[in-house]
């Protein structure tokens, strides 16, 4: 009996072995193909509704005060205090960089590289932030290469580090998002006029709650030992969840937490240029839940845009505060990456 041989990871960087004319196994990447084109276009509608719910709110707004859409808009920026607003944004962009690129050194230092410096990840780190205007996911990429190269890191064990560092993040947002909620709960029912997000919100945050205890008892023990549910955790990728202790989530949130205080700071000032009065409490319990909103798969952060405008019903422009806000920080950070680039050059490809 002949028996096939399972791929390895070996297999995955040389890529998929050639096939013979006619083999039957062109079709599903077809059908992957199809299904690829569908997503990307899903995507793009969902963005176009999205970016058309704005726009009609904002033209309403602009309606209620006898003027275009345009023009209710060329007003709200042509009172803004840009000079200000510039003083505010080019430190906390900065201070961003800083703060991120030490919790990755962290964590690549306890799952991959222990030798690593800070010096050597902020080249990489920079350097990503221009790769992400692009693609994320190549921007994540970027620090795979260097560990490959320079420590001989294999690349599924430095993304399994991305991996954790991602659902961290996530459960920063929520964290400090669930702070803000339970501080301004009366706040989170005069916002939920479109959604339930007085009921929204709990039950996401009771599930992760929930979750969290069981995701790091499922990788850290057997208490699912079953063969089915040991494999996910045996998987390659997941290697940094298996490596890491409960302090490891704690202390990757403690660094991380820095930059969204920072945000939700720096969100309140600049409003207050824009001539927007949105209390503190607000922008505590509505910005980190609008952040994850950003991080889901859609054109131009669109699901972010519809949700200013939904928790602050009062202020339609702040959609387009917030594309600006965006639009800012991901290019001042890119340029950031530009100064850093000549070495992340030597480091990567010497």
């Amino acid at each position: 009996m002949r028996v096939r041989r399972q791929p390895g990871p070996m297999d995955a960087a040389r890529g998929p072995a050639p096939q013979p004319a006619g083999s039957r196994r062109t079709a599903p990447a077809g059908r992957g193909s199809r299904w690829s084109w569908v997503w990307r276009l899903g995507t793009w509608l969902l963005a176009a509704g999205c970016f058309y719910l704005v726009y009609t709110r904002i033209d309403a707004a602009a309606g209620r005060e006898g003027r275009t859409a345009l023009e209710y808009l060329a007003v709200f920026f042509g009172d803004a205090d840009w000079t200000a607003w510039l003083a505010l944004m080019i430190p906390y962009s900065v201070f961003f960089f800083l703060v991120d690129s030490h919790a990755t050194w962290r964590v690549v230092r306890w799952f991959n590289a222990p030798a690593l410096k800070l010096g050597g990840v902020l080249p990489i780190r920079a350097s990503a932030y221009i790769l992400s205007l692009v693609n994320e996911q190549v921007g994540k990429g970027a620090m795979s290469l260097y560990l490959l190269r320079r420590y001989e890191v294999p690349g599924w064990k430095a993304l399994s580090s991305m991996i954790f560092l991602g659902l961290l993040e996530i459960y920063q947002l929520l964290l400090f998002s669930g702070i803000g909620v339970a501080a301004n709960f009366q706040l989170v029912g005069e916002a939920s006029t479109i959604l339930p997000l007085d009921v929204i919100l709990p039950v996401v945050m009771a599930v992760a709650v929930v979750y969290l205890p069981l995701h790091i008892a499922y990788f850290r023990t057997e208490l699912f030992g079953a063969n089915g549910l040991r494999g996910l955790r045996e998987k390659p990728l997941l290697t940094a969840f298996r490596q890491a202790r409960p302090v490891h989530y704690l202390l990757v949130v403690l660094f991380k937490a820095p930059n969204l205080i920072g945000a939700v700071v720096v969100y309140y000032f600049a409003l207050q240029l824009f001539n927007v009065n949105v209390g503190f409490g607000q922008l505590l319990a509505f910005l980190p839940v609008i952040f994850l909103a950003a991080a889901l798969p859609l054109p131009f952060h669109a699901g972010a845009l519809l949700l200013w405008t939904v928790l602050f019903p009062d202020y339609p422009q702040v959609a387009a505060f917030s594309f600006v806000m965006h639009t800012f920080f991901v290019l001042f950070n890119a340029a950031i990456g530009t100064l850093f680039l000549p070495r992340a050059n030597r480091e990567l490809f010497a």
